[in-house]
């Protein structure tokens, strides 16, 4: 609790105490090991790391940090997705070097032994001809109705609804998408409830990955920007397994991006003809963690943002299939 004291007997009564709000969100946070690792950062070891983290918990009382399995590995649990970004985009810009993991919802057992998880009251303010596209996502992720209307004199519609927390992770950046940028999402934690069986919905489509190490061609994007929606530049350093792009379909796909073009003494018909490059997708941190998928990690260095598939999950995957 916030706000106890000691008081004398003459004291006046004092305000209630405030109750912390316990954690919804969990990531992992870790030392960074890709293969581009220590070519930005100032901090990069586990102690660092960890010194850092323990050290945030001294203002940051909704905070929790625990240890894992793994010494160079930490776990990470706040109030939402938003409360965990804010420390390591704040890591990010003192010079440390992170490997994130994927968010996900921590689950409670209430005294029957069942299992609940949170739920969010979520309010969007959006104009009239996209109130159908945002209520069907939000269908999409077991969210429940709780009130539409008009908000006089701005022509704008506000939904409210109560969503699983498990449903609201990248549920803003498809609102955003669905509705041009024009959607006001404001969302807040409402209670734990009965955990709804089954998965929710969340990316329906897969990544495009780097087929080898090297350094990203215009030729290797012309190549691959036809799969789907790029996020690499032509001089982008990346490694095999490394996200990409978006895939335009479910399952991911590997594209060889540092492709070079072949150099001979004969002239093509259609030397003369180019494609050109579409611009890649920025993608801000918030993007990106929204992103992740559960065998995907997240790259944080100072000036650069790499998502890549877990080494560690796909040879899990591997020894499945044997």
């Amino acid at each position: 609790y916030l706000t106890n004291e000691k008081r004398g007997a003459n004291a006046a009564e004092p305000l209630p105490p405030i109750a912390v709000e316990q954690p919804t969100v969990r990531m992992t946070l870790g030392v960074n090991k890709s293969p581009l690792a220590g070519r930005e950062g100032k901090f990069l070891t586990s102690r660092m790391i960890r010194d850092r983290l323990f050290k945030e918990l001294d203002r940051n009382v909704a905070l929790q940090v625990s240890e894992t399995e793994s010494a160079d590995r930490y776990q990470v649990s706040g109030r939402g997705q938003l409360h965990l970004t804010v420390l390591i985009e704040t890591m990010r810009r003192e010079g440390f070097e992170l490997e994130v993991g994927p968010p996900s919802v921590i689950i409670k057992e209430n005294e029957a032994g069942q299992k609940e998880e949170p739920w969010e009251s979520v309010e969007v303010r959006v104009p009239e001809d996209y109130v159908g596209g945002v209520v069907d996502l939000f269908n999409q992720r077991k969210g429940e109705l709780q009130d539409m209307g008009l908000e006089e004199g701005e022509g704008m519609s506000v939904v409210k609804y109560l969503v699983p927390t498990r449903g609201m992770l990248g549920l803003r950046s498809a609102l955003l998408t669905a509705t041009r940028g024009t959607a006001i999402i404001d969302s807040v934690f409402d209670s734990y409830r009965g955990m709804i069986p089954g998965e929710i919905q969340a990316r329906d489509k897969g990544s495009l990955l780097a087929f080898s190490d090297g350094e990203v061609t215009s030729f290797g994007l012309e190549g691959a920007q036809d799969r789907g929606k790029m996020m690499a530049s032509p001089g982008d350093s990346v490694y095999k397994g490394m996200i990409v792009g978006i895939h335009q379909r479910p399952g991911d796909l590997e594209v060889n991006v540092c492709k070079t073009k072949a150099l001979t003494n004969m002239r093509s018909a259609n030397k003369g003809i180019t494609t050109g490059l579409v611009a890649p997708i920025e993608m801000s941190l918030d993007s990106c963690v929204e992103y992740l998928a559960a065998d995907e990690i997240l790259e944080v260095t100072p000036s650069k943002m790499r998502m890549s598939k877990n080494p560690a999950m796909a040879g899990k995957k591997k020894q499945g299939k044997k």
